[in-house]
C-alpha cells in the first residue's frame, strides 16, 4: 500500500535537500519520489545525506512539469506554508495521512512539496484536491524541506498503521478478510484536467468566459469542484452536460 504513495519534490534548488528528504522517507516505509525540474540533480551528496536511502535516490523519477508528476494519481495533496488569496480545501497532517491511505488501494496518491524558498505556486496549489498546513510554532515556523517530508510522512505511517491494525481485527473477530466495498470511485489528475479543458471551452463558447479577460472564472470553478470532489461517474456526467452546453451555442 505504501508502494502507491507518491512524494512529489517541485524545483528543489539544493540536491542535500533531496538526499535528506529520501532519508526521511525510508524511514516511514515510503519508496516512491518524483522530482519535478530539480535545479540541482541528486550528487555524492545527496547520498551522503540520504544515510542509506540510496536505493530511493537510485529510483527517483525526473520529469518536467507537476501535471506529469501526478497525471495517474486519484488524490493531490499539496503542502501551503500560508493562506492563500482563494482558500482551497484544507487539511491538517493528521488528517492528511489518513485521507491519504483511505484511497491508496484505488490508485497512486501524491504528497507535493514546493521549492525551499518559496513553495508551491498557485498555478500549482490549484491541482491539488487539498492542502496541507503543517500547524508550526507561528512565532517560529522555519521547518526545512526535510523535516515536513519527515511530518507528513510520520502522519502517513501511522494511518497506515492504524488501517493495518483494524483489518487484522476484523480478521481475526470474523475468521477472513473482509474487503469493504469502495461507495466511490474518484477520477485520476488527467481526467480531471480534461474536464475543466471542456469546461473552459464551453463556457468560453457560451460568451461567459472572454478569451481577453478570461478573469478568475476558472480558477474558482476548480476549487469549487476539487472541493465537491466529483466522482467518476459524476465527472462523466459533467462532461455530457458540457457537451450540451457546447452543441446549443453553436446553434
Amino acid at each position: 500500500m505504501l508502494n502507491s504513495v507518491r512524494i512529489v519534490l517541485v524545483n528543489t534548488s539544493d540536491c542535500r535537500n533531496i538526499g535528506s528528504a529520501a532519508r526521511a522517507m525510508k524511514t516511514m516505509g515510503l519508496s516512491q519520489l518524483v522530482l519535478v525540474d530539480p535545479i540541482e540533480m541528486p550528487n555524492g551528496q545527496a547520498q551522503a545525506l540520504s544515510a542509506g536511502a540510496t536505493d530511493v535516490l537510485a529510483n527517483a523519477k525526473v520529469v518536467s512539469t507537476l501535471e506529469e508528476a501526478i497525471t495517474d494519481c486519484g488524490l493531490v495533496v499539496g503542502t501551503s506554508a500560508r493562506s492563500r488569496t482563494l482558500p482551497w480545501p484544507m487539511l491538517d497532517p493528521r488528517e492528511c495521512g489518513e485521507k491519504l491511505i483511505s484511497e491508496v488501494s484505488e490508485y497512486p496518491v501524491a504528497l507535493v512539496f514546493g521549492r525551499e524558498s518559496s513553495g508551491l505556486t498557485n498555478d500549482e496549489l490549484q491541482l491539488c484536491h487539498f492542502h496541507v498546513q503543517i500547524p508550526a510554532n507561528p512565532e517560529y515556523s522555519s521547518l526545512n524541506l526535510a523535516m515536513a517530508v519527515q511530518t507528513l510522512s510520520y502522519e502517513v505511517r501511522m494511518a497506515f498503521l492504524a488501517q493495518d491494525k483494524q483489518v487484522q481485527k476484523t480478521k481475526a473477530e470474523q475468521g477472513k478478510c473482509t474487503d469493504s466495498e469502495t461507495e466511490q470511485d474518484y477520477p485520476v489528475v488527467a481526467e480531471t484536467e480534461r474536464m475543466f479543458d471542456h469546461f473552459e471551452e464551453a463556457l468560453k463558447a457560451t460568451g461567459f468566459i472572454v478569451p481577453s479577460h478570461p478573469g478568475l472564472v476558472m480558477t474558482k470553478l476548480r476549487r469549487f469542484i476539487n472541493r465537491a470532489r466529483p466522482d467518476t461517474k459524476e465527472l462523466k456526467m459533467w462532461r455530457g452536460i458540457l457537451s450540451s452546453v457546447e452543441k446549443s451555442a453553436k446553434k
